[in-house]
């Protein structure tokens, strides 16, 4: 049994960038035809679907707000329209407004919990929608996968990211929730837990002395990259982790570790 993906179709939230953009290609990469969703940037996309197309694959870009019900409605309608089904999907799609928690706006606090944990929602629900309706499409042992992309925030307490960290905080008892309710439908669904990973959007906090400073929270010494991230997807959705139900995969580097007791024994 091998992490391949062939017949499938997948739709990555949040896939114009970063961790998305790297789990959307290691999709392909494993065999899966990919709609590869972004927001508001559709040239980093496109270039991807170009790219996979080049290598041989499927791919199409469908840009949908993932806040909002019939955006997401229409981006599951046009990903089944053009590949016939619909097999794995992986809710990326996040954002971050920091703030300390006495200067946060509301505006900011609802805007975070809109994407980051009712977006998910949103995006879970519809597959489990299309997943049941549809019936075995014979891709998978599984009738549908669904991975939400959670953070090592989801048990990790940080200062001045309040909103976020509740999104995240949210999403782990919203996907073990929704796991053991479809489960007994041949419905997987499990998280990924993603620590310090090195994309275009954090550079500041992943370069020079910075990622020095990063690297005290890291006992594996090493910050990740999004490609450490698909990979566990890709794991995640083949069969290898058929019996995987319910479950966080924290990548981290040991993040979770909690370092700073190491020598506090």
């Amino acid at each position: 049994m091998q992490c391949r993906l062939d017949g499938q179709v997948a739709i990555v939230t949040g896939a114009s960038s970063g961790i998305g953009h790297g789990v959307a290609r290691a999709l392909a990469q494993a065999g899966a035809a990919v709609a590869i969703n972004y927001n508001s940037h559709n040239e980093p996309a496109e270039a991807l679907a170009r790219e996979i197309a080049e290598a041989g694959g499927r791919a199409i870009v469908v840009g949908a707000d993932v806040s909002d019900e019939a955006s997401v409605i229409a981006l599951f309608d046009e990903t089944v329209s053009t590949f016939g089904g619909v097999d794995i999907v992986v809710a990326n799609s996040g954002m971050q407004k920091d703030a300390p928690s006495d200067e946060m706006t509301l505006d900011d606090w609802n805007k975070v919990i809109t994407v980051n944990l009712t977006g998910q929602f949103l995006t879970a629900r519809e597959a489990i929608r299309r997943f049941t309706a549809q019936g075995d499409r014979g891709r998978s042992r599984a009738r549908g996968k669904i991975i939400c992309m959670s953070s090592v925030h989801e048990v990790i307490p940080w200062a001045g990211h309040v909103n976020y960290a509740a999104s995240k905080g949210g999403i782990a008892l919203m996907m073990r929730t929704l796991a053991q309710e479809v489960a007994p439908s041949r419905i997987r669904i499990n998280a990924i837990a993603p620590g310090a990973i090195r994309t275009a959007i954090n550079a500041a906090e992943t370069q020079g002395d910075a990622a020095e400073r990063l690297l005290t929270l890291i006992p594996y010494r090493r910050i990740g990259a999004a490609e450490d991230i698909a990979r566990a997807a890709v794991f995640l959705a083949s069969d290898m982790s058929d019996y995987i139900v319910g479950a966080t995969l924290f990548v981290d580097g040991g993040m979770t570790l909690y370092p700073g007791f190491a020598d506090n024994g």
